[in-house]
Order: structure tokens, then C-alpha cells, then sequence
């Protein structure tokens, strides 16, 4: 790997921008004209394909009105299996976007019936075979 290339922390800073920016609801588009940059500088940056020099990077974290340290967040944890930790998994609009709906579900009974739901779907169990219906 040359010096130039981007590493484990540039691709983490990059997943962490693009969380940041989807939790805004800002486009790469958007988010690149605020830098002076095309949206697929931003899609470079995001997948960390690219390094972010220091300037830009401080340019980012003011257009996304984050702390510098907010963009580094899981440092300690680069070398851990990819999409193991929550940023990870925020990093997909799906997910961000299920996460959010659920955070406005007030009730505590209803969120504890849709986790179950989830879970019920995401690890379908086999009923045994008695209890399967019968079709013809």
C-alpha cells in the first residue's frame, strides 16, 4: 500500500460521514456543493476511496454540523469485523431510516412487539410438523 492510499480509518471516516449526512437527509449532491466538490468526490469520500485532507475534513463536519470527533467515532474499534458495530449498520439508508420510525413509536409495548416482530422474521423458525397447515 502506498503512503497516499486510504486505510481502515479513512474508510470508517468515510462511513461515518455518510451516516451523518443520511441523518441529515442531505444529498451527495447537496453536501458537495457546500464543499465545492462533485457528488462523486462525495461517493469517493464516503467509501473511502479517497483521503480527506484536514481542511476539507473540518469543511465537512461544519457543512454536516458535527464535531470533528463525531466523524471519528470507532476509531479504537478499525479492526473489527466490518458491520459489526451500530455505525456499521446506520450506514445503510434502510437502516437509518427503521431506526429513526421506531425512535418516534412512543408506546414502550408497541416497540417491544415490533422488535419481536423483526426478530420473528430476520430468524424464521420451522414450526413442527404437526402444526404445519395442511394445503392441497
Amino acid at each position: 500500500m502506498s503512503a497516499k492510499s486510504p486505510d481502515a480509518i479513512d474508510r470508517l471516516v468515510g462511513r461515518n460521514i455518510r451516516i451523518q449526512r443520511l441523518a441529515r437527509r442531505l444529498s451527495q449532491t447537496y453536501l458537495g456543493e457546500r464543499l465545492g466538490v462533485s457528488f462523486q468526490q462525495v461517493q469517493k469520500y464516503e467509501r473511502g476511496r479517497n483521503r480527506i485532507g484536514a481542511g476539507r475534513l473540518a469543511g465537512i463536519a461544519a457543512a454536516l454540523e458535527v464535531s470533528l470527533l463525531t466523524l471519528f467515532e470507532g476509531v479504537d474499534g478499525v479492526n473489527g469485523p466490518d458491520g459489526a458495530s451500530p455505525q456499521a449498520l446506520l450506514a445503510h439508508p434502510q437502516h437509518l431510516s427503521l431506526v429513526q420510525a421506531f425512535s418516534r413509536v412512543a408506546d414502550k409495548g408497541t416497540r417491544r412487539a415490533l422488535i419481536g416482530l423483526v426478530r420473528q422474521i430476520a430468524e424464521p423458525r420451522q414450526r413442527p410438523a404437526a402444526a404445519r397447515p395442511i394445503t392441497r
